[in-house]
């Protein structure tokens, strides 16, 4: 690509040197395809998927779903994707819908929790997380004026129910708990937390954006996944990623509540006093792309039960190979126990950050963690665990032949750094 700033072309390009251009920028990008990267993009490995997604989204490119009027096709596709995910978690129908992304149904959540704290008379609303709560809780509650209480973990990285206990107060809107935490893979204690929120009278929200596609299926394979859906007493809502192990195209979540009056206090409407008439709108955006809506529907009705159930085998046995072949590395090991197919592992003697540049040159690309390395576990990863693990191996080698890392501190989000990044 030129140096040359950019600028508006004088002339349009015709289609053919746009897409030459557009194809040429991304010669530094991750090569998802191939396997070789452990989060942001879940490899359904799935052709028949690929082409239907494709498909869908050229048949929804333009239409807008800001308007449920002019486009009910989108609005039906809504509910009937949102209700199909509350089928899987035990909830009930027509009590929530889709986000863009698990920030944004985190976001929606707080902002619940803020105005019904604040029908309670709490003019200083307070959120109570676990440390390993994902930071979109505290990016929401900066953004929503609120504040975060952090409470620790145990030695297996899940919260400490007593803490959290002793941090719940009068002006407490909600306790979070997580259906994995993202750089552990492990589960917090849902009935316990779900008890604090009914003893204390608060809502509830699981954070599932990471699980909630998954743990149904890995609880049908017969793998222990403790309570952490409505079938708990006392959660008032969860977010599940669809772009996730839904395996739907960015960005498509959902927030679902246990009453349909929860979700009504997300809505917000202006009365039309503007002059432009009523506006409402369950999210934080106004227009919104019909593409990753109708995408999310499309997948789950093309993947049904039986299509999930497989792709999580495929994730459970390709979790088990990596984690038994990691293990059996001298001097690496997996930090924590974890629940689902998302787990760190470090290393007290091996530099794990030259490790990490070593798989990046051979185009491996695991999430870095001031911990170690992560993985999240696709279904495609199952092809090339063995050749994962072969170049993990050859990494560890150099590191212990005496290469180190220049890399500074590891990043979830961007950083210029190849290789550098975690993320979901």
């Amino acid at each position: 690509m030129s140096a040359v700033p950019p600028h508006l072309p004088v002339e349009g390009q015709d289609s053919a040197a746009v897409l030459a251009r557009l194809r040429d920028n991304r010669h530094d990008d991750a090569d998802w395809r191939s396997g070789r990267i452990f989060g942001l993009i879940f490899h359904p490995d799935d052709d028949e998927l690929e082409e239907l997604l494709a498909e869908v989204s050229r048949e929804y490119l333009a239409e807008n779903a800001l308007n449920p009027v002019r486009f009910p096709s989108l609005a039906r596709l809504e509910r009937e994707a949102a209700d199909m995910v509350a089928g899987l978690l035990h909830g009930t129908p027509g009590t929530g819908g889709l986000t863009s992304g698990g920030t944004e149904s985190i976001f929606m959540s707080v902002l619940v929790a803020r105005e019904t704290a604040r029908k309670r008379g709490i003019d200083d609303p307070v959120l109570v997380t676990a440390i390993t709560a994902h930071p979109a809780f505290a990016k929401a509650c900066h953004l929503l004026g609120m504040r975060q209480i952090r409470v620790p973990v145990d030695e297996g990285y899940r919260l400490v129910v007593e803490e959290m206990r002793a941090a719940v107060g009068p002006d407490t809107a909600m306790v979070v708990a997580s259906a994995p935490c993202y750089p552990y893979g492990v589960i917090d204690p849902v009935e316990e937390v779900a008890a604090i929120a009914r003893e204390a009278g608060v809502l509830c929200h699981v954070d599932a954006c990471l699980g909630g596609m998954m743990l149904p299926f890995w609880e049908r394979l017969g793998e222990p996944v403790p309570p952490w859906d409505f079938r708990v007493d006392g959660v008032t809502s969860i977010s599940a990623d669809l772009h996730k192990y839904g395996y739907s195209f960015k960005g498509a979540s959902v927030l679902l509540h246990r009453d349909v009056e929860q979700y009504r206090t997300q809505w917000w409407f202006d009365d039309g006093a503007w002059g432009g008439g009523l506006y409402g709108s369950p999210t934080a955006a106004g227009t919104r792309p019909a593409p990753p809506i109708a995408g999310a529907w499309a997948a789950l009705r093309h993947l049904g039960e039986d299509g999930y159930l497989r792709q999580a085998t495929k994730v459970r046995d390709a979790t088990r190979r990596l984690m038994a072949g990691i293990e059996a590395i001298e001097g690496l090991s997996i930090t924590s126990t974890p629940d689902l197919c998302v787990f760190q592992f470090g290393s007290e003697d091996v530099d794990m950050k030259a490790v990490a540049e070593a798989l990046a040159e051979q185009g491996w690309y695991p999430n870095r963690q001031p911990g170690g390395l992560h993985l999240m576990v696709s279904p495609f990863h199952v092809r090339v665990a063995d050749e994962f693990l072969a170049a993990l191996t050859a990494a560890v080698d150099l590191a212990r032949d005496g290469r180190r890392s220049d890399a500074g501190p590891a990043t979830y989000g961007g950083t210029a750094r190849p290789g550098g990044t975690g993320g979901s």
